[in-house]
């Protein structure tokens, strides 16, 4: 570890704000992204993480020009120096944990035409929940929930189903430039892996250092083993190279500058070893989430897309979200520094 610590110059934005499907096919709602961006972009974003919508073996290759063509455009709309991540999850569908050889082929093809919208995003980092499908909790033949021990014993088998794929996929993944950071998830949100010691002994198995992490302060104050294992935890996936992204969002997954985040205790390590962006999640309580999350929290309505009201807007949020972000992290780093 070094004393010396990272100011980080990029700060993303995850577009969970707005939407869980870009419709990049849809000319229409890609001058709304645009738009979006462009005005988040006035407000010092550099970069945003893209929700990559599931889908069907069929439509791979068009999904990958669908996703360049967007890029294309926004590089005719002055965005050529935006920085893309990308969002994406497992599903039962395509499952590299599952029990069957044909899904988990199938789960590999899926991700890796995920890579491959990412690269043509021009992106170089692809997190999500990668290994289980996520809010899918196991049940028995006779569709009992498993809990527990029980649900352990499960979690541990399809961990070594994953791990060739995983493999696969990271070595996969390195030869499109594209790292992949695999998200830790609350155990209210997912089944597992829920704690960051339990993906590191994931990693453990997996020979290729394309795959790794992304840190969210979210599931780390929920689930996390406290401070100084935390630190620990953040040394060694630095020293294994496997620390590829880290996400700021509040427990409660809204807004930033209101919620309770131990910032130094969380972004202290992290700054010591970290040089990569910096990304801000928020779930909207747009339809895909309203359920899910049982959001009680108002929306953020979204400028261009909702009437105007007298609560926070989308954009009003972000402001202070990155606001905060910034002097937060600037205390931290001025302090390392006295």
């Amino acid at each position: 570890m070094s004393d010396q610590m990272f100011v980080p110059k990029d700060i993303y934005l995850s577009f969970f704000m707005f939407t869980t499907n870009l419709k990049p096919h849809d000319s229409e709602y890609r001058k709304v992204v645009i738009q979006h961006m462009k005005e988040l972009k006035k407000l010092g974003y550099t970069g945003f993480e893209f929700p990559i919508a599931p889908g069907e073996p069929k439509d791979y290759p068009q999904e990958i020009e669908n996703y360049a063509n967007l890029r294309r455009v926004m590089d005719d709309e002055g965005l050529s120096d935006v920085q893309i991540t990308t969002n994406v999850g497992t599903t039962q569908t395509f499952d590299p944990s599952s029990p069957d050889p044909a899904q988990r082929q199938g789960a590999l093809e899926y991700l890796q035409a995920r890579v491959d919208i990412t690269a043509g995003l021009r992106g170089e980092i692809m997190m999500g929940p990668l290994i289980v499908p996520y809010g899918v909790f196991p049940v028995t033949d006779c569709n009992t929930p498993i809990w527990s021990d029980q649900l352990q014993y499960e979690l541990a088998v399809r961990y070594t189903n994953a791990q060739p794929v995983l493999n696969d996929l990271g070595k996969y993944a390195e030869s499109k430039n594209v790292k992949l950071a695999i998200e830790p998830i609350t155990h209210w949100e997912t089944p597992g892996p829920n704690k960051l010691s339990q993906l590191i002994e994931f990693l453990k198995k997996v020979d290729s250092k394309q795959v790794g992490v992304v840190i969210d302060s979210a599931h780390e104050i929920l689930d996390g083993d406290g401070p100084e294992i935390f630190e620990e935890q953040v040394n060694w996936l630095a020293d294994e190279g496997r620390l590829h992204y880290v996400q700021v969002s509040p427990p409660d997954r809204g807004a930033v500058h209101t919620s309770w985040i131990p910032w130094e205790s969380l972004f202290k390590p992290i700054l010591q070893v970290y040089k990569g962006p910096i990304a801000i999640e928020i779930f909207n309580a747009i339809p895909d989430f309203l359920n899910s999350l049982r959001l009680t929290r108002r929306k953020f309505w979204i400028p261009g897309e909702d009437p105007e009201n007298q609560y926070p807007s989308a954009y009003d949020i972000a402001r202070e979200a990155i606001a905060v972000t910034r002097k937060e992290l600037n205390q931290i780093t001025s302090k390392q520094q006295k």
